[in-house]
């Protein structure tokens, strides 16, 4: 459904965002991660038109950006990071102003605007002016006017900003249900928030792309940890021998224990322990590494501090 191919976005000799590529298809919930800086809303933006890229293209179906942008344009729900909104307008008002700018059709505004305000449980502010609302609720406008005119692909920029707990969990659920008839693209530095939501992330650092993966493929390349009362002298042959297990790595060492991290699939882990009963071993641990994205995040932040920097 959206394509990107090399992506690029220069400001001078910056290079913000650095030829780039990846493919959404419908219906999918996307995660844009990575630290402040790394080049997600210089991409969001340029997913939108609201920006123009340097280089590279960006298809949507059959349209592309730039000859077709106020197509694609009509297709999208926009979160932007900080939501320009009327401060002295009401949240209804506001609403009814985006809906004509999004064409809604007159006789189905106050139908689509009533469907916003539930969808983002706002209908206790719905009268209210946008200035006297909190940072939350005026988040939660702003992905009221994403949503009103019931777009297939929606974008959030940081879409938890300023909500509280329960208005977070409230926004996860919305972020779900949106995918049910819509692409929802999520960009976030927060990895709890990826975490519950999507079932795919796009890691970037640097301007440059780093990790493209559905979460439960991450999950899956997870370690076997083992832990032995045996040093690697004695410890490696026996774990080397077992059919599947690829490489054996000791992690540490503490009070005459060493654990061992094993690159072998989750079927083995029977195999793992016959082999090291029959070696006379002693097996204190042995469990399925739970590899969450932050371990993930952790080594493409440690793989970057070791690389040599990029040119602009």
């Amino acid at each position: 459904m959206i394509k990107i191919d090399n992506l690029t976005r220069r400001y001078g000799d910056f290079t913000a965002v650095d030829a780039v590529s990846f493919q959404i298809e419908r219906g999918q919930i996307v995660g844009l991660l990575g630290h402040n800086g790394a080049g997600k809303t210089t991409i969001m933006r340029m997913l939108t038109g609201f920006l123009e890229p340097t280089s590279g293209s960006i298809l949507v179906d059959e349209r592309v950006m730039g000859r077709d942008t106020a197509a694609i344009q009509r297709r999208i729900g926009y979160l932007p990071e900080n939501c320009p909104a009327w401060p002295e307008m009401t949240v209804i008002e506001f609403l009814d102003y985006q809906a004509m700018l999004h064409d809604v059709p007159a006789e189905g505004r106050s139908q689509a605007i009533a469907q916003a305000i539930r969808r983002t449980a706002l209908k206790e502010k719905a009268a209210q002016p946008i200035q006297t609302l909190s940072r939350g609720y005026r988040q939660r406008v702003g992905v009221a006017q994403a949503i009103l005119h019931s777009p297939d692909i929606i974008i959030l920029d940081e879409p938890t900003n300023g909500l509280d707990p329960t208005q977070i969990l409230q926004m996860r659920g919305l972020i779900r249900e949106l995918a049910h008839s819509a692409t929802v693209i999520v960009s976030t530095h927060i990895l709890q928030e990826v975490q519950a939501v999507c079932e795919r992330v796009l890691i970037l650092r640097a301007g440059r792309k780093v990790v493209d993966a559905r979460l439960d493929e991450l999950q899956r390349d997870a370690r076997l940890l083992v832990t032995l009362d045996q040093d690697e002298a004695s410890a490696r042959p026996v774990l080397q021998r077992i059919g599947g297990v690829s490489e054996v790595r000791l992690l540490g060492a503490s009070a005459g224990r060493y654990q061992y991290a094993l690159e072998a699939d989750e079927s083995v882990t029977p195999a793992v322990s016959r082999a090291i009963n029959q070696a006379g071993l002693s097996l204190y641990g042995l469990l399925r590494e739970q590899r969450t994205l932050e371990a993930v995040f952790a080594e493409v932040n440690a793989a970057a501090a070791v690389e040599v920097p990029r040119a602009a």
